[in-house]
């Protein structure tokens, strides 16, 4: 079937969907938008994680960045455009988004082209650093414009709620498919050859530092969008929601699911949303089980859930073994 034809398929099936989840409780309603966001997230990284081959420990702070952005954009709007312009709340939240997924982009572009001829541990240091100075510039900038408050520092920033289960998995839909694409198409195979053997793919006359710097910047802007989508939902935003531990927390959907695994990422995704929620009756002994199980899962799958397998090699053995029956 054509990637287009299940894009289409599968945005169909949201719409449905969107018409019965106002029905759910608030607290699933919650976790299953918190799902929604941490797939955007998981696959932005592994584009740079799994396909690229880096190793990025800042992708929080790129979804400060857009967090941030896009939420300074949607209250402007709101509070001096869109009564004046008559402009709809999904209008605000497209422009929102759009503004913090493209100055997370630039951002990425900003960090990657000095950082990204370091590899290994060096780039994680780097990307770590830039994440907590994100964190730490939040923390200390606060202005006004017409008696309006913006950024709010340390004590944080109310945001519109504008994101709803169709803005979450709609995002996070464009962003499986973009990537899937990219990935599986003549020049994404740049990327891969990249994570392969960077010097063979040198040799070979690819832009190794060229694509390791295009995937910083689309995994920024993806992340960008991703914490768009997360500050419009919970409404209320502070510097520390984007910490190194939210960067740690996705990079462990990434190696768990499967550096490189696309729906392998999407699996932990879930699974590392919903478990803290399961053992929350275990109370102060929940994270200490949570990371147990991570251990374990760990011990026995070190490639991951699903390893490198893609969806299309699934699907293409798959056809291979049906041929052979």
């Amino acid at each position: 079937m054509r990637p287009q034809l299940i894009f289409v398929i599968a945005f169909a099936v949201l719409v449905g969907l969107s018409f019965v989840t106002g029905q759910l409780d608030p607290y699933f309603y919650t976790v299953l938008i918190f799902i929604g966001i941490n797939m955007t997230m998981a696959t932005s990284l592994n584009l740079i994680n799994g396909f690229t081959g880096q190793f990025s420990l800042g992708h929080a702070g790129f979804m400060g960045v857009g967090a941030y952005i896009s939420a300074i954009c949607s209250t402007f709007l709101t509070t001096h455009g869109m009564a004046a312009s008559g402009m709809s709340g999904d209008i605000v939240m497209l422009i929102s988004l759009l503004m913090g997924g493209l100055v997370a982009a630039l951002t990425g572009l900003a960090v990657g082209i000095p950082s990204l001829r370091l590899k290994g541990d060096y780039l994680a240091i780097v990307t770590l650093g830039f994440n907590e100075i994100i964190r730490v510039l939040i923390q200390n900038i606060d202005f006004k414009i017409g008696g309006t408050s913006y950024v709010g520092g340390a004590r944080g920033f109310a945001v519109p709620q504008l994101a709803s289960f169709l803005w979450v998995f709609g995002i996070a839909l464009v962003a499986i498919y973009f990537v899937e694409n990219l990935i599986n198409s003549t020049y994404g195979r740049g990327f891969l050859a990249v994570r392969d053997d960077e010097v063979a793919a040198e040799a070979m006359g690819v832009n190794t530092t060229g694509f390791k710097v295009r995937a910083f910047v689309i995994g920024s802007f993806f992340a960008g969008i991703g914490g768009g989508l997360f500050a419009h939902f919970i409404q209320y935003i502070t510097p520390d929601n984007f910490t190194f531990l939210k960067s740690i927390e996705i990079v462990v959907m990434v190696i768990l699911g499967g550096m490189g695994s696309t729906y392998g990422v999407l699996l932990a995704a879930i699974i590392l949303t919903i478990l803290p929620e399961a053992l929350r009756e275990f109370s102060e002994y929940r994270m200490i089980i949570y990371s147990l199980m991570l251990i374990v899962l760990m011990i026995l799958r070190p490639q991951g859930l699903f390893g490198t397998e893609t969806i299309n090699r699934v699907f293409a053995k798959r056809k291979a073994a049906a041929k052979g029956a």
